[in-house]
């Protein structure tokens, strides 16, 4: 697997929005993040959010964003409009479900998919929850801590 962007956001444009316009907290792309056991990315709206969250950490496959864009003929939005911390490419996440995996020397246990919502057609346009359903991405939670970083892209 190999991380292509990191994404961070220090608040809420979506989550707890609902009903209400969305939030205006940046998504920030960063080369590297720290990974922090049991809490989440540092820097990032989840970041201690609760006990045993199952989104201390996201991903999203490049090739899902991809075929996202493809499908709806996009060629000028990026990846963080989704608001998923780390895009990867070279695996199916979905696999990933109730498994422990390493990356880059940090250990992470996937939970769940992360389910597309309403937001996305905001976000990204009409007809993205849908595109996305099945293949929204992983939640993890992080069980070792350190330092995340991108991948060289020419790799």
């Amino acid at each position: 697997m190999t991380v292509r962007e990191i994404y961070i956001s220090p608040g809420h444009n979506f989550f707890g929005h609902h009903g209400k316009a969305a939030g205006t907290h940046p998504t920030l792309s960063v080369d590297e993040v720290e990974c922090v056991a049991g809490e989440g990315l540092r820097g990032d709206r989840f970041f201690g959010y609760k006990k045993d969250y199952l989104g201390q950490v996201t991903f999203l496959a490049e090739e899902v964003f991809q075929a996202l864009c493809a499908h709806f003929k996009v060629v000028d939005k990026s990846a963080a409009l989704l608001r998923r911390n780390v895009i990867t490419s070279g695996i199916d996440l979905n696999e990933l479900i109730g498994v422990q995996f390493e990356l880059q020397g940090i250990r992470f246990r996937g939970v769940a998919e992360c389910s597309p919502c309403l937001w996305m057609n905001a976000s990204f346009g009409p007809g993205a929850e849908d595109f996305l359903k099945d293949r929204g991405g992983l939640r993890a939670r992080i069980l070792t801590s350190g330092i995340l970083r991108v991948d060289n892209k020419t790799a």
